[in-house]
This record gives structure tokens, C-alpha cells and sequence, in this order.
């Protein structure tokens, strides 16, 4: 379970960086980066559409909302790009 848990932090911190890369990439349509830049700044902002200390609910819409903007901004994103994107980063990854 340890290891499993080991390898859901590293595909996470592995697609932050692609999508980070997809964001600064200028073949990215501006309304791809309009949706993960709102995703990104919903997870940065101090306070939330439904409070945190509301069990359940405060932080369901984070889970909620948050893959929902991903997911709509890779709709715009050819695929190719990410493709190509996520091959960088697993490359860069293995020769750490």
C-alpha cells in the first residue's frame, strides 16, 4: 500500500508538470489556458464556493471542481501536444 500510495504522488507531481508545460506552451489555445489557469488559481485561493469545515460537501467541490476544469481545458488542447508534453516529462523523470 506504501508503495502504491509512492506511486500516485509521482503521476500526480509528473501531470502537474505537464500541465504546467502545456500552459506556458504557445500552441496551447488561449481558451485551454483560461480553464487550467482557473483550476489552478481555484486551488490556490484561501477560500472556497462551499467552506471547508462543512463535512463532506467543503471538500467535495475542490475534488469536484478542480479535475472538471483540468478535464475541460484538455478538450481544447490537441492531443498530440500533450502527448508530447507528457513524453518530456517522463523522459526528464527517468534520467534522475
Amino acid at each position: 500500500m506504501w508503495q502504491q500510495s509512492k506511486n500516485l504522488a509521482r503521476a500526480f507531481k509528473r501531470e502537474l508538470a505537464v500541465y504546467r508545460r502545456v500552459l506556458a506552451d504557445a500552441r496551447t489555445p488561449l481558451v485551454a489556458k483560461i480553464f487550467l489557469s482557473l483550476a489552478v488559481g481555484y486551488l490556490c485561493m484561501p477560500f472556497d464556493l462551499i467552506p471547508d469545515f462543512i463535512p463532506v460537501l467543503g471538500h467535495l467541490d475542490d475534488a469536484i471542481i478542480v479535475p472538471g476544469l483540468v478535464y475541460i481545458a484538455l478538450r481544447f488542447v490537441p492531443r498530440e501536444l500533450v502527448a508530447e508534453h507528457r513524453t518530456q516529462v517522463t523522459r526528464e523523470a527517468g534520467q534522475r
